[in-house]
């Protein structure tokens, strides 16, 4: 089977993208499950019901947040309701929300996704690589096909996730730098992995936001209101194989496809 994951959609301009190009992209690579990080779909910051459920609408099977997800506190109600919708697992007991769904695809697959967020240079939470083994051997109770979203800063902590799961997961897929790297490959135990699938959002700027803006706050440290840069969009995503049967990766395909405004869906 095929998954298409999709890198950080950075606002309105970034689920715009993702209207454009799933279908086409659902198409030419045979995807029978998408998932997609959605912490900054609603105004570059956040999440809302309504640009989930939007996002659901376009095709998006789960959705994947990290440390913005309470950004927009309107979510806290919904993310308590919506397995599909989840926030990182190594949150402390009692935060809403869900950390790992298995989504049954009507063919019968079902497909686990787990939600992590890193400690490294992040807000600190719970120890990610003590609280995904046990979620694991719960899911492996109904799929042997696990994907994991791995949201952290540092590459070294993303690096040695991917080796902590390797043979136990299908894929393990790093979030929250917004800048895709280039070292997509199966590792020994055919666990497919990528340090970061990149972003969905505005090609030129500073991880999505206006670059004036950016180099004004690395010149004088006064904060300001960021706004999301405008322009051309990049589509950042991976296309990974996955055997169905012992649930391990055939391989993985880097996305990185570029989009101008007018060429965007409404």
């Amino acid at each position: 089977m095929k998954i298409l994951f999709i890198g950080d959609i950075i606002a309105r301009i970034g689920r715009r993208a993702v209207k454009t190009l799933l279908p086409s992209l659902i198409s030419k690579y045979n995807i029978d499950f998408v998932s997609a990080n959605g912490e900054n779909s609603a105004g570059g910051f956040g999440i809302t019901e309504k640009t989930a459920i939007e996002l659901f609408d376009m095709g998006i099977h789960v959705i994947t947040t990290g440390n913005h997800v309470w950004d927009k506190k309107d979510i806290v109600s919904f993310i308590g309701q919506q397995d599909r919708l989840l926030r990182a697992l190594n949150y402390p007991p009692g935060v809403p929300g869900f950390g790992s769904t298995v989504y049954s695809l009507k063919n019968g697959i079902k497909v686990g996704v787990i939600n992590l967020a890193g400690r490294v240079f992040m807000t600190p939470v719970d120890c990610p690589f003590r609280a995904v083994l046990p979620e694991i051997e719960k899911i492996k109770k109904e799929t042997n096909i696990i994907l994991v979203d791995f949201h952290a800063e540092a590459t070294s902590e993303k690096r040695a996730m991917g080796y902590h799961l390797n043979g136990h997961v299908s894929a393990v897929v790093g979030t929250h730098t917004h800048v895709q790297t280039a070292d997509e490959c199966v590792l020994s135990g055919r666990t497919a992995y990528i340090t970061d699938v990149g972003m969905t959002g505005p090609r030129d700027s500073v991880i999505g936001v206006n670059i004036t803006q950016i180099i004004n706050k690395f010149l004088t440290q006064i904060p300001t209101k960021y706004e999301i840069a405008r322009g051309a969009v990049t589509f950042c995503g991976v296309v990974i194989d996955i055997d169905e049967v012992d649930g391990f990766a055939r391989g993985i395909i880097r996305i990185a496809e570029t989009i101008n405004p007018e060429a965007l869906c409404n």
